[in-house]
């Protein structure tokens, strides 16, 4: 049986809100949110023991996975507290009622300086890929996004990116297609992979309903603290 590999622990600083209800973190490249077959902590059983301990509870502290981030991918993750929050907030993911915003880091300058990019993708699970087409394919899904440039630095080209549905590595593959793949992102066309098994690709915010209160919510998750990413703030400072 595979050791489990000793990852980082979840603490208050990681904590972007917290409510009866909600538990929204800043979720580190390289960490996975849920139990897989290599074995390596999970971003889920992190929080179970977080808040376990911060609230002293007796037994397992109820955490409930609302969606997910590839591994290599930080940022803003929602998971909640409560079986009720879980159940509404899957049905507005469900339903897409969720604004998930993204931002990217590329190499190559987009063709234009904001559009939409209307792909079909095609999972390939041998390969753990996802490929990109420009026309309906057999078993193929739909996936709409829209991105804009916000600035460049140093020569890369930082994206706002806005997907508007919700499939597996749907960012990484349709930036690949239109010919800037992530940067770090090898697998999908990038030249250079990370050695921290990261990419630059960031969960900048979620706008949602508030499972209970039914109050309209935002939350952001500031950029990686990483040597890299920190120099990105003054473009998003002159938005």
């Amino acid at each position: 049986m595979a050791q489990k590999q000793k990852m980082g622990t979840i603490t208050e600083k990681d904590i972007l809100f917290e409510d009866n209800h909600l538990l929204a973190i800043n979720k580190r490249g390289g960490d996975i949110v849920q139990v897989d077959n290599s074995g390596d902590t999970s971003l889920e059983e992190m929080v179970a023991i977080f808040l376990k301990e911060k609230y002293n509870k007796p037994n397992a502290a109820f955490v409930g996975v609302i969606h997910r981030l590839d591994r290599p991918v930080s940022g803003m993750i929602l998971m909640a507290k409560t079986s009720k929050a879980l159940d509404r907030l899957n049905k507005q993911f469900h339903d897409r009622k969720v604004k998930k915003t993204y931002l990217a880091v590329v190499r190559e300058r987009p063709p234009v300086q904001s559009g939409k990019l209307c792909n079909w993708l095609l999972r390939d699970r041998k390969k753990m890929v996802t490929k990109a087409y420009d026309r309906e394919v057999k078993n193929g899904t739909y996936a709409e996004l829209d991105y804009e440039v916000i600035g460049q630095l140093d020569g890369f080209y930082l994206l706002k990116v806005m997907p508007l549905t919700g499939r597996t590595h749907q960012i990484r593959s349709q930036l690949s297609f239109m010919g800037c793949p992530i940067v770090g992102d090898n697998k999908y066309g990038y030249p250079r992979g990370s050695t921290l098994r990261t990419i630059c690709l960031h969960s900048r915010s979620l706008s949602f309903t508030h499972p209970t209160k039914e109050e309209p919510m935002v939350v952001e998750a500031p950029l990686p603290k990483d040597g890299f990413w920190e120099k990105f703030n003054v473009l998003l400072d002159r938005k």
